[in-house]
């Protein structure tokens, strides 16, 4: 009898750190499918940030570098430049990415730098005691807003994919999560097109996928889920915010 729904090859047999509930574990099923479905493990180099997923280097087969706090672009950049033959993909939460690396994100974004950023936004800082993120929702309770974020004082949520999808070098900005069966096959075939486009020389890719930090959140692993659904995604709403592939066919 053949083994069904095994550990994809482009993963390694290493037990995940993350905590229960934590959605980091399926993403990088996901991207380990993608790389196995493609056939590019053994030319892919992946980018690790700081954050919860700092030992995303642990995880997977292929070549990976870990970059300073908010620098996984400029690293990608680099490596993509160095050795464009190369498959390459960023893995970054929303302290990372959207924070101390936003600079790093908007100006690879703008010089359509042929890479994959796999985003993680679960509203919080995670690793280092759930703070408020740029991310955390209004009126959210985080360890540094106990009254709930306050925009008057805080500022507005940051969207990525909306923010992204204005900047001519994006080739493909969408936002996806997975929270049900449904929404795991098209995070899945989101990723997957974004390694295809990259393949393809079309530009930078982002996928954004909404997860859950039930630590933080102070929940359990399925009560995060349905905060996830009550909560972030009416702020953040999923769908494709850019895509070239689909505007050239409409054309």
């Amino acid at each position: 009898m053949g083994i069904k729904g095994g550990r994809p090859h482009a993963m390694t047999d290493v037990p995940l750190h993350y905590c229960p509930g934590c959605t980091h574990g399926i993403v990088h099923r996901l991207v380990g499918e993608a790389i196995d479905e493609l056939g590019v493990e053994g030319r892919t180099v992946g980018v690790a940030s700081v954050g919860c997923s700092v030992f995303t280097y642990n995880y997977f087969n292929c070549d990976m570098v870990q970059a300073p706090h908010g620098r996984a672009p400029a690293v990608a950049t680099g490596i993509k430049r160095a050795r464009p033959d190369n498959v390459v993909f960023t893995y970054q939460g929303d302290g990372d990415l959207a924070a101390i690396g936003t600079g790093e994100t908007v100006h690879a974004a703008t010089r359509g730098e042929n890479i994959v950023v796999i985003f993680i936004n679960n509203a919080i800082y995670g690793m280092t005691g759930g703070q408020m993120a740029p991310t955390t929702l209004p009126g959210q309770i985080t360890q540094t807003t106990p009254y709930g974020r306050d925009t008057a004082t805080a500022g507005n949520p940051l969207r990525v994919c909306e923010l992204l999808s204005s900047v001519d070098g994006v080739a493909l900005a969408q936002r996806v999560t997975v929270d049900n069966v449904k929404h795991v096959r098209e995070a899945k075939k989101a990723i997957k097109k974004a390694f295809q486009y990259q393949m393809e020389g079309r530009g930078y890719c982002l996928i954004e996928v909404v997860s859950t930090c039930p630590t933080n959140w102070g929940l359990s692993p399925t009560d995060s889920l349905q905060w996830l659904r009550d909560n972030m995604l009416p702020y953040y709403p999923l769908g494709v915010y850019k895509d070239v592939g689909e505007k050239e066919a409409k054309e």
